[in-house]
């Protein structure tokens, strides 16, 4: 196959080439796209899994089977064709799960579980919070779509975990297929089942589900990195007179730059052997301490800028001691598999959340209070040109943005507590599961992967069909009227 090497420059060249051309336009246009191919393959997964080869009840069996066997048979089942065995306890998926409840996969009762969902709900609150595309999306939105958009994609973007780790990933287990958990930390068990349920025409949908997953992300992390040093580095210390065209030419040369940097930066961290599981868990480490500051700096008129800087950093460097300290009590030494382990990225994805929450209160409750009038916020917000297409008064009005803020904090916070908390409380008096609850919960993830398909790929084409047909039209060499599109703002009944 293609050298690893060659693929890592590959892939941003095209993101560079289409970002730096069409720009944020460009970005959406090729995010609807590929998240519209992305759950088409994700659902003829679930179908192949548990609807056309397996079923739900078979999966099930398989699975206590995997349990079920002994450190003779694993050493069998991992074996070549001479009989020399390569199995090694702990590489493969083969007998009874330390730390879960009667040793079984199916089970919400994990310690392993737990510890993963606590990094991984750190490591997510860091990418959103600090991530600039997801920022600059919801400021390019209307108000409107964006309190929607937001919560209705975060529903949709969970079909994928949820869907995808009940279908590929158990089927992985539950075959017994001889993927180690160094491979699957590489992310290569999606791939490894879809090659065993359809061949080569299995790699190649998964080959293509990850290209768009990873183009669709680098456009938007390009645009984000461009806009930031355009915008907060050029504009504002460099060249405050400058114009959006001086802006835009500063803009595609951060593009390539940034483009060619990913391609560097994939090949280092290969070179030190980091998979993407560890990177995965590192993450909440690096971003984590940056969550609170920023979340009271835009819902706490007391916050600090001073103080939220301050709280980041020193949290980022009180999380990175303590997990070298963690792997040096734990182990004795300190190396990436001792860095690695769950306890220890535990211990530095909280310590990174916890801390710099605790210093940036104490800093702006007693030693930098502040008293921000955030009503003065919209006018202190310099435009480079004063575009303000697409906003309707409406969109403006400030009764109509305080509704949306009532509207999307409601039912975020009823969402988080419902995923997060009570979900997974609901499950565990089930302890293991038994076939008829497993067979709930697959249906469950069926429906959810479904129901997220349609609604990704037919929503945004139901609600632009206007815009869609004039520029068919237009195509065309059809004039049609524009049609008056209605602005009521949809939050009166919060």
């Amino acid at each position: 196959g293609m050298d690893y090497r060659l693929a890592s420059f590959f892939i941003p060249w095209g993101v560079i080439l289409y970002t730096a051309a069409g720009g944020l336009k460009a970005t959406f246009v090729a995010s609807y796209i590929h998240t519209a191919i992305i759950f088409g393959v994700l659902i003829t997964m679930i179908t192949m899994v548990y609807v056309k080869v397996y079923s739900s009840d078979t999966i099930y069996d398989y699975l206590e089977n995997t349990i079920a066997a002994s450190d003779s048979e694993c050493a069998a089942l991992y074996s070549f064709a001479n009989g020399t065995s390569f199995y090694k306890a702990g590489d493969y998926a083969c007998g009874p799960v330390s730390g879960n409840n009667s040793g079984s996969y199916l089970t919400m009762l994990s310690s392993g579980g737990l510890m993963f969902g606590i990094i991984n709900i750190v490591g997510n609150f860091g990418t959103v919070f600090v991530d600039q595309s997801y920022w600059q999306s919801a400021i390019a939105a209307k108000p409107t779509s964006a309190a929607r958009g937001y919560l209705l994609g975060g529903i949709c973007w969970f079909a994928i975990p949820f869907s995808l780790a009940t279908s590929l990933g158990l089927a992985s287990t539950a075959l017994m297929l001889p993927i180690t958990a160094g491979e699957a930390g590489s992310g290569l068990v999606p791939p490894a089942v879809a090659t065993h349920l359809l061949g080569e025409a299995g790699s190649a949908l998964i080959l293509t589900m990850l290209f768009m997953a990873i183009v669709s992300t680098g456009s938007a992390e390009s645009i984000a990195v461009s806009s930031l040093v355009a915008y907060d580095i050029y504009r504002e210390y460099i060249n405050p007179e400058a114009d959006g065209k001086k802006i835009l030419f500063v803009s595609r040369i951060v593009i390539v730059v940034f483009g060619l940097f990913m391609g560097v930066l994939s090949i280092f961290l290969d070179f030190l052997g980091l998979n993407l599981g560890w990177v995965y868990l590192f993450m909440g480490c690096v971003i984590g301490s940056a969550v609170i500051p920023l979340w009271n700096l835009m819902t706490w008129d007391k916050a600090s800028g001073k103080g939220a800087v301050i709280a980041a950093w020193g949290g980022f460097v009180l999380a990175i001691t303590g997990w070298l300290i963690g792997a040096a009590v734990q182990s004795g030494e300190i190396t990436i598999s001792t860095l690695g382990s769950n306890e220890v990225m535990l211990s530095g994805n909280l310590i990174a959340i916890c801390s710099s929450g605790i210093i940036h209160y104490v800093y702006s409750k007693f030693i930098d209070p502040q008293d921000f009038d955030f009503s003065t916020l919209d006018s202190k917000i310099k435009l480079v040109e004063n575009d303000v297409s697409g906003l309707s008064e409406e969109d403006q009005d400030p009764e109509m943005l305080d509704a949306a803020y009532k509207w999307i904090t409601v039912r975020g916070w009823v969402l988080t507590i419902v995923l997060v908390v009570i979900w997974p409380l609901l499950s565990v008096p089930a302890g293991k599961f038994t076939k008829d609850y497993f067979t709930f919960w697959v249906l469950l993830s069926i429906a959810w992967g479904f129901g997220a398909a349609i609604v990704i790929t037919f929503l945004p084409i139901m609600e632009s069909s206007a815009e869609i047909g004039a520029v068919f039209s237009g195509m065309c060499g059809v004039k049609s009227a524009p049609k008056e599109l209605d602005d009521k703002d949809g939050f009166d009944d919060a």
